[in-house]
């Protein structure tokens, strides 16, 4: 953990919960893909039990496995399938994750994927007919709500659609959304788990704000700094009484030389906890507004060095 901190002035490109959910999730796709079903169990392709048994089915349905709530989104039907999850997983993962830390990412991720999983097995026999016995598969879920947690943290970060057309995040997420209530609504039979789709960015907009936010607050702000609140609030410090040992009543000037050491030690403390409040508003301001690689070094280094002091 703390070697990948220092890379990038503490920032990572690849972060070791997105880097172990890349791996690990084409690593599955390429032994489903190409060795088990290649292999057989009598007359049973050996493909065919891996996904009856950790793919996503119906409660009604025989192969139904508790487990499978969280193997289905380790899984994926094809390849674009898995590229575009995967791309999407480390272009809006990457940076939730060097914020909050691995392993709050790591929660928030597998909660969505299954609050994605539930709503499909739930709330999706109520909008479509789902063919018995067809399996859900993909990240897709978790990733929906890894979108919407970076929507709701980065409103105004511009997404570059097909790296031409720039989008602020709060609208793309807004279009994302709309795209998925409009197939629900008119019950299209696409082969899309739309209502897992919704039920991930749910999950993940109930979880980022009442749990990583503790509390209703409001995101989209009109500009970024507003949305860094959350993690400015890290830096904001409460001042805190000086501990003077009792002294002897007796004592009279030795009292009065404490008090006045006391008072010029606590003016000190609050004039360096300003410059310091300043200096960190100041380049979370110009993180928010040009993005992680518009900090300096010297910045990068101020900033994680104060989040890992007051973590």
């Amino acid at each position: 953990m703390n070697n990948y901190r220092r890379s990038f002035g503490g920032f990572s490109l690849f972060p070791p919960v997105i880097k172990y959910l890349l791996i690990s999730n084409i690593a599955i796709f390429l032994l489903e893909f190409f060795f088990l079903d290649a292999l057989k169990a009598g007359r049973a392709s050996v493909g065919d039990l891996f996904v009856k048994n950790f793919a996503l089915f119906g409660f009604d349905s025989p192969y139904f496995r508790p487990w499978q709530l969280f193997s289905y989104m380790y899984m994926h039907g094809s390849f674009s399938h898995l590229f575009f999850n995967m791309f999407a997983l480390w272009m809006f993962g990457m940076e939730l994750e060097n914020l909050w830390g691995s392993r709050t990412f790591f929660i928030f991720y597998t909660v969505c994927g299954i609050g994605a999983g539930l709503a499909n097995a739930l709330i999706a026999p109520l909008f479509t007919t789902i063919p018995p016995n067809v399996p859900t598969v993909g990240a897709s879920g978790s990733i929906y709500g890894v979108l919407i947690a970076f929507g709701m943290i980065f409103p105004n970060r511009y997404i570059y659609i097909y790296f031409m057309l720039p989008v602020k995040a709060k609208y793309l997420v807004i279009i994302y959304i709309a795209v998925e209530v409009f197939a629900v609504a008119s019950q299209s039979q696409t082969g899309i788990a739309h209502v897992a789709h919704l039920g991930g960015g749910l999950i993940g907009f109930l979880y980022v704000y009442f749990y990583l936010n503790r509390g209703p607050r409001k995101f989209f702000q009109q500009n970024d700094s507003n949305a860094f609140d959350n993690f400015r609030n890290m830096f904001d410090k409460k001042d805190k009484e000086t501990k003077i040992y009792d002294m002897p009543k007796n004592n009279v000037k030795d009292a009065d030389y404490e008090d006045i050491n006391k008072s010029k030690y606590e003016d000190d403390m609050r004039q360096k906890e300003r410059e310091a409040e300043q200096r960190i508003n100041a380049i979370l301001d110009k993180l928010s507004a040009k993005g992680y690689a518009s900090l300096t070094d010297e910045e990068k280094r101020i900033l994680f060095q104060e989040s890992k002091r007051l973590r």
